[in-house]
């Protein structure tokens, strides 16, 4: 039977990731002419959900015509070289902000996973002899020719029968809300990606949904809602504290956008003097990479950055601001003697140059250490948010004795209620909303409230479930 003989009659979604769990985007599209795959990124947390990171793609990858990046975090993106590896070779759609901040993420997720393989092989830690990476750096770079920009509102066909029209999401620079109409069916199905946030202080809002038959909704925080006032006057209070015990601050982010959103706030927090000016030291190569292309998208006037940024002086800078770029660098920030902010990636402790500053500064009472952002289950992060009396990193455990915060409202994606506010504002109402992208308690706190709330139909898809459309 040849392949295009097993085409499906109607339009089917396949929920390759992110069903069940926050992580791990891959939501599969298959038409009678086209196979279509939005986002195509790691799971991250629990080992059971990682090792899906090492399965065979539940799909023929050679056969997937397009894919769609919705934004550059790699829980959308990272799998992207796996998927090369298997036999992918078509195209690759996003947004401009999107691809600059991808050709860091990729490369950069390829050369970290090769060092923790390296790492892990020379400390003798790893479960598997020899430890391997998912994928080289070198595997990284060889994906990145493959993507095609698309601008925002511009609807553009991307295969012979589905059109793909990109949105402002306002969660990171770049991301997007996907809508694809399938000229067949004249079916449009509309996947959120990660929603940001009404008031975020770099971005414009989402753009609210249209003309969707179906929509394919993130719930990362469904069931919970953000403070944004308390959370600042939170990490005001804890840099004040520390700083008066003499201790270091440390906030593992994530390199794209919640680093941004950091530096912003400490600019604020410190030019109004709410807080003394202390030295705040950028730990991530790839943080700053990324910090460069905002910088540039806010003095070219991108068009997701808020009017009132577009063209202004670095809003970044807080007077006394780091960069650090190599190894040695972040290595000699084991000798600070006075109070100071360390900004490091990863955001959930996962790996990267925050693992030796955990290693450091977590024995030592007079230190801190802030979480920003959603810690999804099975992370380290997750485990460090209730903080424990130790921490297992590197194949060893450390005492955890410094104050842990975890400032869930410093998130950039959406809560329940700006979730909810979204959907209220389609027109028309769909037929039907996918919940997809959060912890199962999360979704289903989602879709309890749009089915009392809205009186529409939602539902939790399952891992690998496929559905018509």
């Amino acid at each position: 039977m040849t392949a295009a003989a097993r085409r499906p009659a109607v339009p089917i979604l396949g929920f390759l990731g992110a069903a069940g769990t926050v992580t791990g985007s891959r939501f599969l599209l298959r038409t009678a002419r086209s196979t279509v795959l939005v986002d195509c990124g790691l799971f991250q947390g629990h080992g059971k959900v990682r090792r899906r990171n090492w399965a065979p793609f539940p799909a023929n990858a050679a056969a997937i015509d397009a894919v769609v990046l919705t934004h550059a975090h790699v829980d959308h993106s990272g799998y992207l070289p796996r998927l090369r590896n298997e036999g992918f070779r078509g195209p690759v759609f996003c947004t401009d902000g999107t691809a600059d901040l991808v050709r860091i993420v990729l490369p950069d997720s390829g050369h970290l996973q090769e060092e923790e393989a390296r790492f892990a092989n020379r400390m003798g830690y790893s479960k598997h002899e020899p430890a391997l990476p998912l994928y080289t750096e070198k595997d990284a770079r060889a994906v990145l020719p493959s993507l095609q920009t698309v601008p925002f509102g511009h609807p553009t066909p991307i295969t012979d029968d589905v059109t793909v029209t990109l949105q402002p999401a306002g969660h990171i620079l770049g991301s997007s809300t996907v809508a694809l109409d399938l000229a067949d069916s004249g079916r449009r199905v509309l996947f959120s990606g990660d929603l940001g946030r009404p008031r975020h202080p770099l971005l414009v809002p989402p753009t609210p949904p249209t003309d969707a038959d179906v929509i394919v909704l993130e719930s990362t925080y469904g069931g919970r809602q953000h403070d944004d006032t308390d959370a600042i006057d939170q990490l005001a209070r804890i840099i004040d504290r520390t700083a008066a015990r003499g201790g270091t601050v440390l906030i593992p982010a994530f390199a794209v956008d919640r680093t941004e959103v950091v530096l912003l706030r400490l600019r604020e927090l410190m030019s109004s003097g709410r807080l003394p000016t202390l030295p705040v030291h950028a730990d991530s190569p790839m943080a700053l990479r990324a910090l460069d292309v905002y910088r540039t998208a806010i003095e070219e006037g991108a068009a997701d950055i808020r009017p009132e940024l577009r063209g202004q002086a670095d809003p970044f800078d807080t007077g006394h601001l780091h960069e650090v770029r190599d190894v040695e660098g972040s290595k000699a920030l084991a000798q600070l003697t006075g109070p100071s902010i360390i900004i490091s990636a990863s955001g959930m402790a996962t790996g990267g140059r925050v693992l030796h500053h955990l290693a450091r500064l977590l024995p030592d009472p007079r230190n801190a250490v802030v979480l920003v952002g959603f810690q999804a289950e099975g992370t380290r992060g997750r485990r460090l948010a209730d903080w424990p009396a130790q921490l297992k990193m590197m194949g060893t455990y450390v005492r955890v004795r410094a104050e842990v915060a975890n400032l869930r409202s410093f998130s950039v994606h959406a809560d329940h209620d700006e979730l909810m506010g979204w959907l209220r504002s389609a027109r028309p109402a769909p037929e039907l909303v996918h919940l997809v992208h959060g912890e199962q308690d999360g979704a289903e706190a989602l879709r309890d409230a749009i089915e009392a709330e809205l009186d529409w139909h939602a539902v939790v898809p399952r891992h690998l479930e496929r559905v018509r459309l």
